[in-house]
């Protein structure tokens, strides 16, 4: 199906219902965050009756994006003409408000990940788009709804955190530009930059000064890995969105190629997350064999088994590609 279609499709759907609930993945990053509350804000303008769910609810660094406390965790209670997931690859990502949707007329799927799999009664997937949050914007934009500044803010911090702060080869000039119109509709470039990117939680700097003090390196230094265990976090005092941007320091350091951080969430189940910084490395066709997904330059995967036998499988995934890298 066209995207004109598609769009189209999409915004008879949303001007045919009346009570609609945006759903995200677990875990939230900003994309995440920044999509839902961008719609949930632009749909009550329109006056629909509108639900925003989370199961993690909201990161403390993203809660600028959220004056009136919009974000909500799932109950069971909901009934829905319509539902709108962003920025989840498959329905299981969205956790416990999986089962809280299914009293719905339809489910519209809008996100950009190359693992999705088209779970919903809509599907809109552009995977070659750097950020859910610029389809959000594109729907907007057809819509020709109302960008005021907190819809700005919410989509500039989908679309800078899900680009690296626009270092990510998804960066396009469309994304740029993007960038730039909605510094015109009143996205405040200071206060999104602050709260993102120079306001980081005590939590946060507790786990990191661990990371540096145990990162591991391997491959002839190409590889660096470090693992987060329940231990770590109860001892920093952290919660598990403290964790977001620690692979960040890994990929930073000069000789490494990809970075992987192994986080134990069960005794034998293992969240895994992976950043290059070489294009001819591509994370989410490793993450996407491990049976997770992502895009080229970050994804993920969570994977059963113990933690030797996780770890021993995932660096030898990448070092195969970094051996294929050499041949391209």
């Amino acid at each position: 199906m066209k995207v004109s279609t598609v769009l189209r499709h999409i915004l008879q759907a949303i001007r045919r219902s009346r009570s609609i609930c945006v759903v995200g993945h677990v875990r939230p990053d900003g994309d995440c965050i920044g999509s839902q509350l961008a719609l949930t804000v632009g749909l009550r303008n329109l006056g629909k009756q509108v639900t925003c769910w989370n199961e993690d609810g909201l990161p403390a660094k993203l809660a600028f994006l959220d004056p009136e406390h919009l974000m909500q965790k799932p109950r069971r209670d909901g009934q829905f003409d319509c539902v709108i997931a962003v920025d989840s690859a498959s329905l299981d990502r969205l956790g416990s408000a999986t089962p809280c949707i299914a009293r719905r007329k339809l489910l519209i799927n809008i996100d950009h990940h190359q693992s999705n799999t088209h779970y919903g009664d809509l599907n809109w997937v552009q995977p070659d788009s750097a950020s859910t949050g610029e389809l959000i914007y594109r729907l907007f934009c057809a819509a020709r709804w109302p960008i005021n500044p907190l819809i700005a803010d919410c989509l500039f911090a989908a679309v800078s955190t899900d680009t690296g702060s626009f270092q990510y080869p998804s960066t396009r000039p469309d994304t740029l530009y993007m960038a730039g119109q909605l510094l015109e509709r009143g996205a405040n470039l200071a206060t999104v930059c602050q709260h993102l990117y120079h306001s980081l939680p005590l939590a946060h700097v507790r786990l990191l000064r661990r990371v540096y003090a145990r990162f591991k390196l391997t491959h002839g230094n190409q590889i660096a890995y470090f693992w987060l265990r329940k231990r770590d976090y109860a001892q920093a005092g952290a919660k598990p969105a403290d964790s977001e941007g620690l692979i960040d320091h890994l990929r930073a350091i000069q000789p490494v190629v990809v970075a992987c951080l192994f986080e134990q969430m069960e005794p034998r189940l293992i969240r895994v997350s992976l950043r290059s910084k070489d294009h001819r490395v591509n994370v989410g066709q490793i993450a996407t064999a491990l049976g997770g997904g992502g895009h080229q330059a970050a994804a993920g995967a969570r994977i059963r088994g113990t933690p030797a036998a996780v770890q021993r499988r995932v660096l030898d995934a990448i070092a195969h590609a970094l051996r294929a890298a050499r041949h391209r």
